[in-house]
């Protein structure tokens, strides 16, 4: 009998094709090439598409008009930014150079694409011709009209993002933020309507997610306004792609910017905020710079040599009065001294902490330490909210604060990492949201989950390290992360002294025997 072998998908199939074309180019770079393609052959196909309807309703007149495919939500395309004029010429020595005039004829002829496509990018990187056309035959396979429901090209859009962070690896790659949090995030604040903000938003993932999170629950994408900002050049054109492949009109400031030196939504107030911001960002101000910035009124100012509590601030400053966050940072914020110390007090005083979810280790394509999940409520006493057909109720919930250990959850995925399926993050979710609506159904699990109350957290000199909290019973309750990693800390210096004394002991011994070393 033959040996079944699972059906690769679409998805998996074009990446293959794809990834074997790409020769000496860098996986960076080649992201940019391939995702520019894609962007070009579905805008193309849309494009076809309601140009054939305008004739078959006698339109003829207004084809070449990009107001009457703009206001249909469609891309206008002049004749040789077409994918059949690209495919046409696929072969001929000059196509590098024809793929970036129709990008650019793109982005010139719909102002809703300004600094969204690569620019001047295929010429640039000198692509070998042959593998070139063989990939422009590769993307011309993808259908992007089969199946709408579907969403194949922002199905295959999405995978490609996540396997070219993959490919980049430890470092790098940061661009993508692994989907299963994104996920995760989405099911816990649940964005169902009004403004949803990503201050780092990478190539957009949190706000595909929110938007799939509304669709899934029956809402209207209408109903929410999306606002980001990205401080990488090329990163911000794979989300403003990204945004436009999914048919998501998104506000991501006039350009790529940093956040806190130039800051493109400063009068913002969101009703969800998502974020992956940069891990213990060093030297993201100068010395005397942005201390009086109006986002740390009220709170002592972050210190220039780690952003994470930066962007716990800005992220702060720009919720509503009823805003809910939920954002990914290391570990370390969860119970560093000095300024960050004085900062998450505040926080916690001001009632604005509501849960705290470490992660499993490995879960990041850009490094493999565990990561914490925070959820910031300004309005904690709320008493209830609409999802759908479901009407929230909660509880009063002001003074307590839930700690999640998650580090024991999830499934293998690509050999080397770790992901959420569904039906984890729909119980992790399920646990919060039980939490927040009915004291009486809510448990404290040994090694899951705990709610702490203000005074517990205050006794704990306002640590959010949840092992200080939750309840352990079959590993070492004795062990607390932070001390252990203080004590290592403490053990390694006195060994890096004590090798710098034996040394200099040695260097004199051979000095006195008349000998000089020479390091």
């Amino acid at each position: 009998m033959a040996k079944q072998t699972k059906q690769k998908n679409i998805e998996e199939t074009l990446w293959e094709s794809a990834n074997k074309l790409r020769g000496s180019v860098e996986p960076a770079e080649y992201k940019h090439v391939v995702l520019g393609l894609i962007f070009l052959k579905f805008a193309s196909d849309k494009f076809e598409e309601h140009r054939k309807k305008l004739l078959s309703e006698g339109k003829e007149k207004y084809i070449e008009m990009p107001d009457f495919y703009n206001m249909n939500n469609v891309f206008f395309l002049d004749e040789v930014s077409r994918w059949s004029y690209i495919i046409k010429n696929s072969k001929q020595n000059d196509i590098a150079l024809k793929i970036d005039t129709a990008l650019h004829n793109i982005e010139k002829n719909n102002k809703a694409l300004k600094g969204a496509l690569p620019d001047n990018y295929f010429s640039r990187l000198g692509l070998d011709i042959t593998k070139l056309s063989s990939l422009l035959d590769t993307i011309n396979d993808i259908d992007t009209l089969r199946d709408k429901a579907q969403d194949i090209v922002g199905r295959v859009y999405e995978y490609f993002l996540s396997k070219f962070a993959l490919a980049e690896g430890k470092g790098k790659g940061e661009f993508y933020t692994p989907k299963s949090i994104v996920n995760l995030i989405a099911e816990m604040i649940e964005p169902y309507k009004g403004i949803i903000y990503d201050p780092a938003c990478g190539s957009g993932g949190m706000f595909v997610q929110s938007i799939k999170f509304i669709e899934n629950h029956h809402g209207n994408k209408k109903e929410v306004s999306i606002y980001g900002q990205e401080y990488t050049n090329t990163t911000y054109k794979l989300a403003k792609m990204n945004l436009a492949i999914r048919g998501i009109s998104g506000n991501l400031g006039e350009k790529a910017a940093d956040t806190f030196g130039d800051d493109q939504h400063k009068d913002l107030k969101a009703d969800f905020i998502m974020a992956n911001p940069p891990f213990n960002q060093k030297d993201w101000r100068a010395e005397n710079e942005l201390k009086n910035d109006p986002r740390w009124r009220g709170y002592d100012v972050p210190p220039k040599s780690n952003a994470n509590y930066g962007w716990i601030l800005n992220i702060v400053s720009k919720l509503s009065e009823n805003g809910v966050a939920g954002f990914i940072l290391a570990n370390g914020a969860l119970s560093g001294g000095g300024e960050e110390y004085k900062i998450r007090r505040k926080l916690i005083e001001n009632n604005l902490v509501e849960a705290i979810l470490v992660l499993p280790q490995d879960m990041f394509y850009t490094t493999n330490i565990s990561v914490t999940v925070w959820i910031l409520n300004k309005n904690k006493k709320i008493q209830s909210r609409s999802i759908g057909d479901e009407t929230r109720h909660y509880r009063d919930r002001e003074k307590e604060i839930l700690f999640m250990d998650l580090r024991q959850i999830g499934e293998p995925f690509e050999k080397k990492f770790i992901q959420f399926n569904s039906q984890q993050i729909k119980d992790i979710a399920k646990t919060y949201h039980t939490w927040q609506q009915n004291n009486s159904n809510y448990q404290n699990i040994p090694e899951y989950c705990y709610s702490a109350t203000f005074d517990e957290v205050a006794k704990k000199d306002f640590s959010l390290v949840p092992s200080k909290y939750i309840e352990f019973v079959n590993r070492d309750e004795n062990i607390d992360f932070d001390e252990k990693m203080k004590s290592l800390q403490t053990e390694f210096a006195e060994l890096l002294k004590a090798e710098e004394a034996s040394r200099n002991d040695l260097l004199t011994v051979f000095r006195e025997l008349g000998y000089e070393i020479k390091l």
